[in-house]
């Protein structure tokens, strides 16, 4: 047998889920212990299809909209996604007298309450985040019609004309690159000196965390895999961090099945890294599947140790996990 090449992994920390990630998984596995299958979910529960597959194994059923729901379902609990949904979903679910269970990441609403007082104060709402996102379509719908501005480049931001140049404010989407938003921002206010900045920093800890883990890691890569779903904005935002980094080139994976072996040619140092929304377990299977090919060596990047933790609503709190819960619900199994 043929001596295994040498290889360093530069394994990222933080990396994979986050509070709010883990906050959501977490109520539709209690949810469906309390109240039974089915549980419905609107939406991606988060963007990763691993975990919307095993939620689906154990009784979770995902509908894009409410209208989906069977009649003879409807006493069964509805879960919304932890990217924010418009205020118009709830009032929706309140109307078909569905029972609900909001799963927004707290972060997220805390960006919809930033926009709402720059509305309360008299302020036009310029958002940047990405179109068609599910967190950017919820966040603009905490507002009446017009009363949101999309910017998404700095060429957005270079063209805007609002009508009232001394009223604005700004929140961003919490999954942005920290370097692109941080230039939109900056033009933002060069063009309009009285904008206003959210109270807090919009783009959230785990999304800032991740980039700066993967800037450490990406000088001298060969290649950088990050785990994520093509959805995934944030993931998405890894690889490009990766690519300005230094890294030689940057690919995002869904499952360690997608690494071409005979594209990726000759490496030494792979940097590795997972989004948000993507569970540890996958991490794991793209390292083992390297040791069968390489001798291995892990080298850990971190940058920083997390310790945000968020809780579930009251009504779901007196319900216990088993192991296995425990293991799904951190993406290690």
């Amino acid at each position: 047998m043929a001596e295994k090449k040498p290889l360093t992994i530069r394994l990222c920390g933080p990396r994979g889920f986050c509070a709010g990630v883990d906050r959501a998984i977490q109520i539709v596995v209690l949810a469906l212990k309390k109240y039974g299958a089915p549980v419905y979910v609107r939406h991606e529960i988060v963007h990763n299809r691993y975990v919307v597959e095993g939620l689906q194994a154990r009784g979770a059923v995902f509908v894009e909209e409410l209208e989906e729901i069977p009649a003879e379902h409807r006493d069964q609990p509805v879960v919304f996604s932890a990217h924010g949904v418009p205020k118009s979903v709830p009032a929706d679910a309140e109307n078909k007298n569905l029972f609900y269970l909001d799963a927004t990441c707290p972060l997220v609403s805390k960006v919809h309450k930033q926009a709402m007082r720059h509305q309360r104060l008299g302020r036009h709402v310029i958002l940047v985040g990405h179109s068609g996102h599910p967190e950017v379509i919820g966040t603009m719908g905490q507002l009446p019609e017009g009363a949101v501005t999309l910017v998404e480049t700095i060429e957005d931001a270079e063209a805007y004309a609002p009508q009232d140049p001394d009223n604005l404010g700004f929140v961003t989407q919490t999954t942005l690159s920290v370097d692109d938003t941080a230039g939109i921002i900056a033009t933002l206010q060069r063009r309009f000196p009285a904008l206003t900045a959210p109270a807090a920093e919009s783009i959230c800890y785990a999304t800032t965390n991740r980039q700066d883990a993967v800037k450490a890691a990406a000088p001298g890569c060969d290649l950088f895999l990050v785990v994520g779903a093509p959805n995934s904005s944030n993931s998405k935002r890894l690889v490009e961090v990766a690519e300005r980094s230094g890294a030689a080139q940057s690919l995002l994976v869904q499952r360690a099945s997608d690494i071409d072996w005979d594209l990726i040619g000759d490496i030494s140092v792979v940097g590795l890294s997972a989004g948000a929304s993507a569970p540890e377990i996958i991490v794991d299977e793209i390292i083992q599947f390297f040791s069968e090919r390489y001798s291995v060596a892990i080298e850990l990047a971190e940058t920083t140790i997390e310790t945000e933790n968020f809780h579930v609503m009251r009504d779901l709190r007196d319900v216990e996990l088993t192991t296995g819960d425990m293991a799904f619900v951190n993406g290690s199994r």
